[in-house]
């Protein structure tokens, strides 16, 4: 008797994906906005205007163009858009990694001044996450700037990825009113899309952690000028501070910012490099590691 194999969902990955997509609904209607895939050459042209209008990289440096959002989104990958009274608000660009590794990679996802606190963001993440599963796919990674507190709890806690690589100068000069003429440092984050820690995170548990209460080792820390100040990395535990604003530290102090980010580059990136594991990050500013091996 010949056993055929079929690719029909387990019931638990189809219960996942369903809630996954009903999730991802409810962020829209709390945000007031209508998330949807976009194909059309008029909506990929929005998107590009956005784009230009949060990163700024002036003529030559745009983050992404029209005729690549067009390619992309043909070849079946993923390119939404976030509506509300017919304006576009926020959109986010992803494309397929390594077939091997059932992935999508997300590009570049950002909300217009007009959008902001509303959670925008965070309901295009989780439709993509929606999107992604019923692609069949499990993981989700993306890069963000180490530097950027309010990017790491929202990557971290309130989405629940992982970091899984450090990358100095990622993508090397851009040139644009975020990141400046720095290096671009940034860390890679895994986000597994089926796993409890991200399932609570969908439904506004958001991965917490009170890095003060833990009582170890300042690793990285900001000093009396604001600048960095690098201690002892000793114990299993340590903690490894940003600043509470980088972006406008960049503009008043580039010489300190770039501090930062030889700081940073020095104590996280060091720690990574050596296996510790980046176990969360706590709102008040502070990467927490173990370089305990799970």
């Amino acid at each position: 008797m010949t056993n055929l194999a079929t690719n029909a969902e387990s019931p638990a990955s189809v219960a996942v994906r369903d809630e996954a997509v009903a999730a991802a609904r409810a962020a829209a209607v709390a945000s007031g906005v209508e998330i949807r895939e976009l194909t059309e050459i008029a909506e990929l042209a929005a998107v590009v205007g956005l784009f230009e209008s949060i990163w700024r990289s002036g003529p030559g440096g745009r983050p992404v163009s029209t005729e690549l959002l067009r390619a992309m989104s043909t070849a079946g990958n993923y390119v939404a858009g976030a509506f509300a009274n017919g304006e576009l608000l926020g959109a986010c660009f992803g494309f397929f990694g390594n077939p091997g590794k059932a992935s999508l990679h997300s590009h570049i996802a950002g909300v217009a001044k007009a959008g902001a606190g509303r959670g925008i963001g965070h309901a295009l993440k989780l439709h993509q996450r929606g999107w992604a599963l019923s692609q069949d796919v499990s993981m989700i990674t993306w890069t963000f700037d180490p530097l950027v507190r309010r990017n790491a709890y929202f990557n971290l806690g309130k989405l629940g990825a992982h970091p899984i690589g450090y990358l100095p100068d990622f993508y090397g000069p851009m040139e644009d009113d975020i990141n400046g003429s720095g290096d671009t440092d940034r860390l890679m984050v895994g986000w597994d899309l089926r796993s409890p820690a991200v399932r609570a995170a969908a439904f506004g548990e958001p991965v917490l952690i009170d890095a003060e209460a833990l009582g170890v080792a300042k690793a990285l820390s900001v000093d009396s000028d604001g600048g960095p100040s690098i201690g002892s990395a000793d114990g299993p535990t340590v903690l490894v501070a940003v600043p509470p604003d980088i972006e406008r530290l960049r503009r008043t102090d580039p010489g300190r910012g770039d501090a930062w980010r030889v700081a940073l580059r020095e104590v996280l990136g060091g720690l990574m490099a050596d296996n510790a594991r980046v176990a969360g990050f706590d709102r008040a500013g502070w990467y927490v590691i173990s370089k305990e091996q799970s």
